[in-house]
């Protein structure tokens, strides 16, 4: 009995040592097939967006600081995004140090004009009273001159003409001191009304410094949700960031009526969109959340920006509804509809393989595998439009079969119709 449950187990385990080694000795692997189906075929380009609203009011800083050579100013204090703030809620704190340094220049510049100023009327008067006595002086001398013409008519011709050579010599030289004195005048009051120009602009630019200076506290214009500016680059303006004079923007209050998505297609897909085409949004924070959409805005030009390899360019897309649920900055999945096509016949872009510049699949032909030429339309990331070469019912295969020596090539022929 022993002995016969021995031999049995003896069988049974060379029949499972059998069993596994002739397994282990096969090595092909199966070929998985797929038929083409028939239906909507659609055409799109999806990327990845953000949200942004379409609408949103600045929060500016100062404006006007060029005019003294600012060019950017450091944001010392800036309240957390996302706060809900009040019309003349606090936002933001501005360095002031480079203003207040503008600001002794011009002092300086203000005490130089006034002394300016003060010496430039010391002069006049003194010049002007010097001339007018000079005037009162020839004044008398005329007198004199007259004088003595009239005395010399008792004198001889020579003396009564010398008389008259002295008088009209002073008469001329009055006229030439009271024409030389007007002038001095007119020189006077054009001085002073010079140094007052420099005076009256240097009191402008510390007058424009001052109010300046209280821009640089910055209070919410309107109620809403703080959202940080964004720089060129995409990154955001935090507290210890620069704003640029040309655009002293610190912060915005969005609109949240309208939302936008801006993403960011690359050189190859960027042919195939336009303005006005429907596109299918989708929520990261929200998995269900379904959202409609159309291209607004298509870039001319392409960017760099970080974390893309060739450039971009900005594609805006507006949503089409209204949701509490949506804010800024929000990523959103873009599906954005090309063309669409009905009934028509596709497959898998596994099942397509290029040869010599001809397109083919590899399909089931009873036991054994042929390899047939197709003419192919529209594709889309998964799947290609088969317009000629296979029928809905063939099995392509998924995957090159393994042995293609000798497989036998089906070229296109007109037996085929155009579906």
């Amino acid at each position: 009995m022993n002995k016969r449950n021995i031999s049995i187990g003896v069988i049974i385990l060379v029949a499972v040592i059998g069993f596994f080694a002739i397994r282990s000795g096969d090595t092909s692997t199966a070929d998985l097939f797929v038929k083409p189906s028939v239906g909507e075929f659609v055409v799109d380009v999806v990327t990845t967006g953000e949200l942004r609203a379409k609408n949103s009011k600045e929060i500016m800083g100062p404006q006007g600081v060029r005019e003294f050579r600012i060019n950017n100013i450091t944001i010392q204090r800036l309240i957390p995004e996302g706060t809900i703030v009040k019309q003349g809620d606090f936002i933001a704190e501005l360095d002031r140090s480079e203003i207040m340094g503008k600001m002794q220049d011009v002092q300086l510049d203000l005490q130089s004009a006034q002394s300016q100023v003060t010496q430039a009327q010391l002069d006049s008067t003194l010049e002007l009273s010097q001339a007018r006595d000079n005037l009162i002086n020839l004044e008398f001398a005329l007198e004199e001159r007259e004088i003595a013409v009239e005395q010399s008519k008792y004198e001889s011709p020579a003396v009564q003409r010398q008389a008259e050579i002295e008088l009209d010599r002073a008469k001329r030289q009055l006229a030439q001191e009271t024409k030389n004195y007007q002038t001095k005048v007119k020189q006077a009051v054009a001085k002073l009304s010079e140094v007052e120009a420099e005076l009256s602009k240097r009191q402008n630019e510390l007058s424009k410094i001052r109010g300046l200076m209280s821009q640089f506290t910055i209070f919410a214009p309107d109620q809403g949700m703080l959202i940080y500016r964004r720089s060129w680059d995409g990154t955001k303006i935090t507290e210890g960031g620069q704003i640029s004079a040309w655009s002293p923007v610190v912060a915005e209050l969005p609109d949240f009526s309208v939302m936008e998505s801006v993403t960011y297609i690359n050189e190859v897909d960027i042919q195939k969109i336009e303005v006005g085409q429907q596109v299918n949004l989708g929520l990261d924070a929200v998995a269900d959340k379904k959202l409609t959409g159309k291209v607004v805005d298509v870039a001319n030009i392409g960017e760099q920006r970080k974390n893309y390899d060739s450039k971009v360019f900005e594609v805006v897309i507006e949503v089409n509804e209204s949701d509490s649920l949506l804010r800024p900055a929000m990523t959103t999945s873009n599906r954005i509809i090309i063309n669409t096509f009905e009934d028509v016949l596709y497959a898998p872009l596994e099942t397509v393989h290029t040869v010599d510049s001809l397109n083919f699949v590899f399909k089931k032909d009873g036991v054994s595998p042929v390899m047939q030429q197709v003419e192919l339309g529209a594709m889309n990331e998964n799947s290609v439009i088969i317009h000629r070469g296979v029928a809905e019912t063939d099995e392509l295969y998924l995957t090159v079969p393994e042995d293609t020596i000798g497989i036998n090539r089906i070229m296109l022929s007109d037996s085929f119709t155009k579906r």
